[in-house]
């Protein structure tokens, strides 16, 4: 059973930085690409950062490019979200998910393109 656990998330004054983790496990982590989205109350999800099964490729959304860094580690089955300059804008639930990579390049830049989620851990930005 694949299970996705985030964690990190917390209050923090605009400009300032977070790193959230995403602990997986039941399945085999570097055969995945992973990902992380948001949605914020009253808004759609929104796609933030992907990653490769091998980590060589990620993408991000305009939104949050060149603030917010995605990196894994396989041996760890571990995925981070490294959050810098943080605006109020950024306050969310934010998601961990994982997809079947078709190869261990292949990014899913893609909120549906994903098929397991996490529980979500909750950023609030002070202004």
């Amino acid at each position: 059973e694949v299970q996705l656990v985030e964690s990190g998330g917390g209050v923090v004054q605009a400009g300032g930085s977070l790193r959230l983790s995403c602990a997986a496990s039941g399945f085999a982590f570097d055969d995945y690409a992973m990902g992380w989205i948001r949605q914020a109350p009253g808004k759609e999800r929104e796609f933030l950062a992907t990653s490769s099964a091998n980590g060589d490729y990620t993408k991000y959304a305009d939104s949050v490019k060149g603030r917010f860094s995605v990196f894994r580690d396989n041996a760890k089955n571990t995925l981070w979200l490294q959050m810098n300059n943080l605006k109020p804008d950024d306050a969310a639930v934010y998601y961990c998910a994982a997809t079947r990579a078709s190869n261990r390049n292949w990014i899913a830049n893609r909120d549906y393109a994903y098929e397991s989620w996490g529980q979500g851990t909750q950023v609030t930005v002070s202004s």
